[in-house]
């Protein structure tokens, strides 16, 4: 059978930074992933995904960001006003820290991401839980090692045996077997076997038998934590992760085996397209060097990373965490991909001893990561001459408009509209890390990590007093 070379790229967004200012947001209303709603290209519908502590709330997709122009907000206080304003940021601080609701460990670190200034910290090198917190490390090794532009290919070769072609997993979370996209642009099972179609149809083939090869995975598929509601399989072919209904986002049971149900319904695709299908999908392996029928890429990794980040979206962060360590030489296991983010980050500059990267979502309890680190990736992300680090901030959400900030400091808070934080909740563990915009113009970085809280709302109340305190105070 003649090979016959068709490409379907999927458009997506040059990812970039992000310019921030407190006139801007004022100006121009709240900021939605990265990017005003006026300059959106597209408005998309879908809820909070992922995560132990977030619940199927609508929220936008994530936008493309605006160009790399991300840089100090401001030049600068004197250094006798610094230390006075260091001096009032902690006698704000030091009493909320201590409320009894945030536990009875608690950790922060507060820096100035232009001087890298230390303004207030508590056991900033503190190992700690992190809970989903640990997405911005998983963020920042993943751009360092691939680049905010990066796609991935999910392809179709031939098989081994006359008639057999092969759908090849190549770990796009992104990819869908949906006619219409409900994340935008990213993969596309649909197009992926329009294409194969036609290319077979070129060949004079009408006739085959599917086959799939998710090999690029090694090691469990499961989480440690076991099956959960909250992530399927960590697998290289998953359609529209490893749901088995019409739901997008929030907790579901997903299917055991999405790779061999991503294959069946490709198959389906294909039949609907005019190809006859034999027999049922089965594994298999494509051989090396094995010229693609067809292509689709997924949305650009700086896309997956504000998606990721704005919903708390853990099968994107396992998926990302493979990705680094495809790249790093590393196998693609959750072993591999802890000792690939763990280079990273190193390689970036920032102090990783005591830490654990053993996931890259921040569900499993041995994740071990401190404030210090924290701030200083959302400070190196800040930094005009890591562009490729900038959707690290473009994806946060914004206190009081999206993601699993949407309904946290709204409102009247002064860190509505202006902060930008990741959450992290786990039963007896809250944490919360981002940046903002203070009164003097500076982009500060921050980062509270507690454990052993009693009442989870009540910490996250409190965690939120904290962030407010930091936006608020001269």
């Amino acid at each position: 059978m003649p090979l016959v070379k068709t490409w379907q790229l999927i458009a997506g967004s040059a990812v970039a930074g992000l310019a921030l200012s407190v006139a801007v947001v004022t100006a121009a209303g709240p900021w939605d992933s990265g990017q005003r709603k006026a300059e959106r290209d597209k408005a998309a519908s879908w809820s909070v995904t992922g995560g132990a502590d977030h619940g199927p709330e609508s929220q936008p997709q994530a936008a493309p960001s605006a160009p790399g122009v991300l840089g100090a907000i401001g030049p600068g206080a004197p250094r006798k006003e610094a230390a006075a304003a260091s001096e009032g940021l902690a006698a704000v601080l030091r009493p909320l820290l201590a409320d009894p609701a945030l536990g009875t460990v608690r950790t922060a670190s507060v820096i100035d991401t232009a001087t890298g200034q230390v303004l207030y910290e508590s056991g900033a090198r503190d190992a700690m839980t992190p809970a989903s917190t640990i997405k911005i490390a998983t963020a920042a090794a993943a751009l360092a090692a691939l680049g905010p532009e990066h796609r991935i290919r999910t392809t179709v070769v031939p098989g081994a045996t006359p008639g057999q072609i092969l759908l090849v997993g190549g770990g796009d979370p992104s990819l869908t077997a949906k006619k219409k996209s409900p994340a935008g642009s990213g993969g596309s099972l649909v197009a992926l076997a329009g294409d194969t179609a036609q290319a077979l149809k070129a060949a004079g083939t009408d006739t085959v038998s599917v086959g799939y090869d998710d090999s690029l995975y090694t090691g469990p598929a499961r989480h440690p934590i076991g099956e959960n509601p909250n992530i399927a399989p960590v697998t290289a072919l998953a359609a529209d992760e490893g749901r088995p209904d019409d739901s997008t986002s929030g907790p579901v049971d997903r299917t055991a085996d999405p790779a061999k149900d991503a294959a069946r319904s490709f198959a389906a695709l294909l039949t609907e397209r005019g190809i006859k299908v034999t027999g049922q999908p089965a594994r298999a392996e494509a051989a090396d060097g094995a010229q693609p029928l067809a292509a689709t890429l997924s949305t650009p990794l700086g896309g997956l990373v504000e998606r990721m980040l704005t919903n708390s979206d853990n099968d994107i962060a396992e998926a990302l965490a493979r990705q680094t360590a495809l790249a790093s030489g590393q196998p693609a296991s959750f072993e591999g991909a802890e000792k690939a983010v763990t280079a990273r980050l190193a390689a970036l500059g920032v102090d990783v001893s005591g830490s654990r990267f053993a996931d890259g979502s921040g569900l499993g309890r041995s994740d071990k990561v401190s404030a210090g680190l924290l701030t200083g990736l959302l400070a190196k992300a800040a930094d005009p001459e890591r562009p490729e680090l900038r959707p690290v901030l473009t994806g946060l959400p914004v206190a009081g408009f999206t993601g699993t900030l949407r309904s946290r400091n709204a409102g009247s808070s002064p860190a509505a509209g202006l902060l930008r934080a990741k959450t992290g909740t786990l039963t007896g563990v809250n944490s919360l890390a981002g940046t903002v915009v203070d009164p003097s113009g500076r982009l500060l970085a921050f980062a509270f990590l507690t454990a052993n809280s009693a009442d989870g709302p009540a910490a996250e109340k409190s965690l939120d007093k904290l962030a407010a305190a930091v936006a608020g105070t001269p």
